[in-house]
């Protein structure tokens, strides 16, 4: 290898005449740079070697330039006029090499010179030129993207989406997307439109593999104006389903299925879509197996949100023995998402099988999977179970310790139907050593305490060991003995009571100490009220139990081909910086008024008195206010009904999940029936329960100062309990005189709300300070305030009228009955078009999903659903306004981060940044 030293004789061969001596000099140079040596100490020599018509040489030179450009920034504005000379070479090559090194030389006084050779490149004669030069556009805009956009170097990559050369386009679009998701604000700089759309479909066919890619990316982020347009697009970029890259199939995979959504109304299209669209993902199946997995994660995704497109193809992801097993694990994923009552008979033959291979791992998910066709096809239930017998019958440990676990959500699924295999479970107690296994079959020895002659003796046999359980196992072990206690009161009271002291006194698991002593307390105080508890009915578990969340499936299908649809995490989860945050979903049906049929929640808007998504706009508001008649008879309305408290669980724990691993949260305790005695006065001495709910009522603030009223001052707050609003008022009179006859008018408002009675105030003597409430209701005339909470007052007493305004807190309008049901929420959450989605940063979020669940609860935003997607738990919200708007809420919390985010979806998306900032107080007020 050539070493260099300080000895000038070694620099001689960099300034010889011979062109092949310079040659071999330099690349003697490149070499001990490539092996880390520093040889910036060459920067002089090596630089002007660039005075050649050698191609090979030139390369080599740049090369060294743009290594170590950044470490020698003077030095290398020496090579300017040598770039600036190069950019109008005769020779092509050296034209676009010039412009394609200036781009890579990240130093800000090179890039002032590279403008003008680049705007030349951009208009060079030769493809090869301007194709280059599109890529250094977004080169330099990562550089100094104000430079980019002052220099009108966009327009000119806007122009080159029309250029004849397809290659050029293809760059372009690259570059241009680069861009958009390096632009700060996330909005894109760059729009498409049906022209530029059009020229882009026109270059797809005569360009590269990677430039259809970069295309067809590109074309997933425009939404056509209409179905005609949308079914064009399709027409054209089918063909590329044929072709032998995985890449541009993907790609045009992605597409198609956007637009899939945009023309969902028109079956008969979908249909034929959905049959072109199978066999290319088939093929991908027969390529190597990195390619194979890349294709199933895809296909995951594909199958779960239209499944109809591969329920023909179930054979095709029938596992082979030579396959590895993340792609065995993958196929079997998608087996059972495809199951169906027409196939079951073929998956179950397999999984049976699968069950006998000597892979554990794979033969665990097999066991489950048989599991979950059960659960999934109900015909073929009882076959299901047959089988799950037989694979017990083998005795091999891990097979029988799956088979309990999926049996225990099978009689979950089916209660009172096959409850008379429990002895053939139980015959196997003494083999299982797995947690999970062992907590399984307590949970069905206790749920099945009165069919199963010796419970109280086979759970007497766990309790020997209790300390050394899991925590997993001794909660289970603690219900299903309180179970078995209030199904057989007379024989198991020590039995009881020795769980109970294990539990509360000898555990140092705080969340067994708790449950055990809510245990003790429903049992020695109400003996009646823990029988409900504990014994209620519970919900049946889903059909599917790991689909992903819609709002995150939607996004993901915007991810195909790339790596968000193989983590499946959104961009954000695993890539920082520019373009990362930026949420894609899917276009909004054409027609979704049919989707929308099935929306009761919609259905509820229709009969209220007020239209939900449309607030009568501002006019004259002080005229209208100053018309009012201040001794009028006060509009009334019948009070509002307040809604049932719903029972709630307090053991937890429950299965019952929302299509994707969602479980019920917790929900408000029952109220007592006997007078006086609530679930706080049960568990108020151990936990501090307070009695009554902590709704959240802002502090009085000063809504009329008293040098401007005259020396009447008004401190007032609004305030919502069981069900009904009151404005609630300090009075204070600093004037000199009494004040007597009050009245009080309210102006059109947002919500309709009005006085529901009289101002019920006396006399008010100097000094003296008053309080009122005044129940007001949302029975009166509507009128668009800006911003919508405003509330303009007129206040009459003997001395004269004062007028003010004040902001009512959104969240007293919260209706009692905003709780949706859990799939009317699916439903409507993807109805509501994207467009009527915003977003919200939450700062100073104290305590936990559940804390935060519980004073939502409290304030009437009801959470539907919480699952924990990766770490961050997320909580579905609804909530009801008086005016009958549904609002929607997906609240994503980080544990142990004081930030979250917000995300509403609404079909009058304008009460937005009210609910945002009701949300917020509500957060902010624990």
């Amino acid at each position: 290898m050539y070493i260099i030293d300080s000895d000038s004789s070694h620099f001689s061969e960099l300034n010889s005449d011979k062109k092949e001596k310079k040659k071999e000099a330099v690349k003697k140079v490149i070499a001990s740079m490539t092996v880390g040596k520093d040889v910036s100490a060459l920067f002089p020599d090596v630089v002007n070697c660039m005075q050649t018509d050698n191609l090979e040489l030139k390369k080599l030179v740049y090369l060294y330039l743009m290594n170590y450009a950044k470490s020698q920034p003077d030095m290398a504005i020496m090579a300017v006029n040598t770039f600036v000379k190069d950019c109008e070479d005769p020779n092509p090559l050296i034209r676009a090499l010039a412009v394609r090194t200036m781009g890579c030389i990240r130093v800000d006084k090179i890039t002032e010179y590279l403008c003008e050779p680049l705007r030349k490149c951009l208009k060079d004669e030769d493809p090869y030129v301007r194709k280059t030069a599109a890529v250094c556009v977004a080169k330099l805009y990562d550089i100094s993207s104000g430079l980019v956009e002052d220099q009108g170097f966009l327009d000119q990559l806007r122009e080159l989406l029309s250029d004849s050369n397809p290659m050029v386009v293809a760059n372009a679009v690259a570059a241009l997307s680069e861009i958009n998701e390096g632009s700060p604000s996330g909005c894109p700089l760059v729009e498409m439109n049906a022209s530029t759309v059009n020229k882009l479909l026109t270059a797809l066919n005569e360009c590269t593999e990677w430039g259809q890619v970069f295309i067809l990316d590109s074309l997933a982020n425009y939404s056509p104006r209409d179905e005609r347009e949308a079914q064009s697009i399709c027409e054209r970029i089918t063909p590329r389903l044929a072709h032998a890259n995985a890449a541009v199939v993907l790609s045009a995979v992605k597409v198609l299925m956007k637009l899939m959504e945009m023309l969902s109304g028109d079956q008969e299209t979908c249909t034929t879509l959905g049959k072109k669209l199978a066999p290319p993902l088939v093929t991908l199946l027969s390529s190597e197996p990195e390619v194979q997995y890349v294709a199933l994660r895809n296909i995951n995704l594909v199958v779960q949100k239209r499944p109809d497109i591969l329920k023909h193809e179930m054979k095709v992801f029938f596992v082979k023995y030579n396959d590895p097993i993340y792609v065995k694990l993958e196929k079997l994923d998608i087996m059972i998402r495809l199951a169906s009552q027409a196939n079951i008979a073929q998956v179950l033959g397999e999984l049976k099988e699968y069950a006998t291979e000597v892979d554990v791992d794979f033969v665990r998910k097999a066991v489950r999977a048989i599991g979950r066709c059960a659960i999934k096809v109900e015909p073929s239930a009882e076959r299901c179970v047959s089988t799950l017998l037989d694979l017990i019958q083998t005795k091999v440990n891990y097979v029988v310790q799956e088979a309990i676990v999926v049996i225990k959500d099978i009689f979950r699924k089916y209660p009172n139907k096959y409850e008379s295999i429990i002895s053939t479970l139980c015959e196997n107690l003494d083999t299982l050593d797995e947690p999970e296994a062992r907590a399984s079959m307590v949970w069905i020895i206790g749920e099945y305490a009165e069919r199963i002659d010796n419970a109280d003796e086979l759970l007497d046999s766990f309790l020997e060991g209790f300390q050394d359980e899991n925590a997993q196992v001794q909660l289970q072990l603690l219900t299903a003995v309180v179970k078995l206690f209030l199904k057989r009161p007379a024989h198991t009271q020590a039995l009881v009571q020795h769980v109970l002291s294990l539990a509360t006194q000898d555990s140092d698991n705080p969340d067994l100490r708790d449950r055990g002593f809510i245990y003790w307390r429903l049992l020695s105080t109400d003996p009646a009220a823990a029988k409900e508890v504990v014994l209620a009915d519970k919900p049946l578990i889903s059909e599917e139990t790991d689909l992903l969340e819609p709002t995150l499936l939607d996004e993901l299908v915007c991810h195909i081909s790339s790596l968000a649809s193989v983590y499946h995490k959104p961009p954000a989860a695993f890539v920082e910086g520019r373009g990362a945050g930026v949420r894609k979903s899917l276009p909004a049906a054409a027609n979704p008024s049919a989707a929308r049929q099935t929306d009761t929640a919609a259905s509820s808007e229709s009969q209220g008195t007020a239209a939900s998504t449309v607030i009568p706009s501002q006019e004259s508001l002080v005229g209208d206010l100053l018309s009012m008649d201040i001794g009028g008879t006060p509009v009334s309305g019948p009070p509002v009904a307040t809604s049932a408290a719903p029972t709630v669980d307090l053991l937890g724990g429950g299965l019952d999940v929302l299509l994707g691993g969602v479980s019920d949260p917790p929900a408000a305790p029952p109220a007592s029936t006997v007078p006086g005695t609530g679930t706080a006065g049960l568990l108020g001495d151990i936990f501090g329960i307070s009695a009554t709910p902590s709704v959240y009522v802002p502090s009085k603030t000063c809504w009329l100062p008293a040098d401007k009223a005259k020396g009447l001052e008004i401190w007032g707050t609004f305030s919502r309990r069981a069900g009904n609003v009151s404005m609630d008022m300090t009075f204070t009179n600093k004037a000199m005189q009494a004040m007597n006859n009050f009245a009080i008018q309210l102006n059109k408002n947002s919500f309709g709300v009005v006085p529901a009675s009289g101002l019920t105030l006396g006399a008010l003597q100097p000094g003296q300070s008053l309080e009122t409430s005044l129940p007001i209701n949302t029975q009166g005339p509507v009128q668009r305030m800006d911003p919508l909470t405003t509330l303009q007052v007129a206040i009459k007493n003997n001395v004269e009228v004062f007028y003010f305004a004040c902001q009512i807190p959104l969240q007293v309008l919260f209706c009692e009955d905003g709780q949706l049901d859990k799939r009317v929420f699916l439903t409507t959450w993807k109805d509501i078009p994207a467009a009527n989605e915003v977003q919200y940063s939450l700062s100073d979020v104290r305590g936990n999903a559940d804390i935060v669940a519980a004073r939502m609860t409290q304030n009437n935003i009801f959470t539907i659903a919480k699952r924990n997607v990766e770490g961050q738990d997320m909580l579905y919200q609804s909530l009801k306004l008086t005016n009958q708007i549904w609002v929607l809420l997906e609240l994503k919390l980080q544990p142990g981060v004081s930030h979250a985010t917000l995300s509403l979806k609404s079909r009058a998306v304008e009460v937005a940044a009210c609910v945002f900032q009701a949300y917020d107080t509500i957060i902010r007020s624990a």
